[in-house]
């Protein structure tokens, strides 16, 4: 009976274990919104692809929480207003920083 007690202890604090590493920090994401992140980049990165008027080459983009960071060097600011305006309407993305800068 008591080896029964032990055991249920172990399970209960390895439950808790696991759980706290998948949380999410200020500073890192947990496993959910890590894959939540890459879709959203992935999607983000398709629509600029798909706008033909973008070289999806030249922006870099990356997702940590929902907010969507956009670098590079790209050719005009029509371009860099235009990305941000696609990457805004890709769904998930809360916030869109803009960190191109023109050639």
């Amino acid at each position: 009976m008591k080896s029964l007690k032990y055991l249920s202890s172990f399970v209960a604090i390895f439950a808790l274990l696991v759980m706290s590493g998948c949380a999410s920090t200020d500073t890192q994401s947990g496993t959910g919104e890590y894959v939540d992140d890459t879709v959203i980049t992935t999607k983000v990165k398709a629509a600029i692809f798909n706008e033909p008027t973008l070289k999806s080459a030249e922006i870099n983009v990356e997702t940590f929480k929902g907010v969507v960071q956009l670098s590079g060097f790209v050719s005009s600011q029509d371009n860099i207003n235009r990305a941000v305006s696609v990457a805004r309407n890709v769904g998930g993305v809360v916030s869109v920083e803009n960190d191109m800068q023109l050639k």
